[in-house]
């Protein structure tokens, strides 16, 4: 079944306070998106699409590569939107692998146990706990089978679901033919006039499809970046990743706070 892998990565990140756009902001010495890109790399795709918009030449350029598709979301009114944009590009009837590409650190098995999830006909959230979840979109899930009944929003959740650790990270994997059937019936009456993905789990629900929720390994592999202050805090903890890593590996560090990797 022909794999498709969505990487959404239009966004302006008006709080970087930069004209870089937000996803080639760096990481260890490279751009945010290259470092999806190549979680991404070992996946045996059909179809790669990147989705641009803010700075979309600029970002079509930093990563252009034959094996890539990009299509543009003009205006940016929503994830499901974006999504909406990319439907054209989609092949065959498989399974739709959604990524940010202003999450650097996913791990290349989180998003192949994503897949492997999907194909087994469901629609697959990637969650995670979290020590403070203010922000994030809270998962409900059904006290009998664990499957996720919905995704409730930081602002609308009540008290007593706000007390829930497990967080959406904004990330999935879908049936393809499902996916393209849900997008289409996405509306966008709410306060922020914006078409969200989050709504297709309700569509889910309603036509029976299991909904999984697939926990990420740890916190650093889900977090985004929309600020300076964002950046630097996920720099530190990749830098920790890397001389650790180095470390198990025999490399002597006498000083790991210290250490900077950059590049490749």
């Amino acid at each position: 079944m022909a794999l498709n892998i969505v990487i959404m990565a239009a966004g302006k990140g008006t709080r970087m306070k930069s004209a870089t756009p937000k996803v080639l902001h760096k990481l260890g010495g490279r751009a945010l998106l290259s470092h999806v890109l190549g979680a991404c790399e070992p996946l045996a795709a059909a179809a790669r699409i990147v989705i641009t918009g803010h700075g979309a030449e600029q970002v079509e350029a930093a990563v252009a590569s034959p094996a890539l598709g990009f299509v543009r979301q003009m205006p940016q009114l929503g994830t499901g939107h974006a999504i909406q944009q990319a439907v054209p590009a989609l092949q065959g009837e498989g399974t739709t692998l959604i990524l940010n590409g202003d999450v650097p650190l996913i791990q290349t098995s989180t998003a192949k146990a994503l897949i492997d999830a999907c194909a087994g006909g469901a629609l697959v959230l990637l969650t995670v706990d979290l020590a403070d979840p203010t922000g994030y979109g809270r998962i409900i899930r059904n006290a009998d089978d664990g499957g996720v009944l919905a995704i409730v929003e930081h602002k609308d959740a009540t008290a007593e679901q706000r007390l829930i650790r497990e967080g959406y990270s904004g990330m999935m994997a879908a049936p393809t033919g499902a996916l393209k059937r849900w997008v289409a019936q996405l509306r966008n009456d709410n306060a922020q006039g914006e078409y969200y993905l989050t709504d297709i789990v309700a569509m889910a629900v309603a036509e029976g499809m299991p909904v999984l929720g697939i926990k990420a390994h740890n916190e650093t592999e889900v977090l985004g970046v929309n600020d300076p202050l964002q950046l630097a805090d996920l720099e530190r903890r990749f830098q920790r990743e890397q001389a650790e890593r180095l470390m198990e590996a025999g490399v002597r560090l006498m000083d790991p706070a210290r250490f900077d990797l950059r590049g490749t």
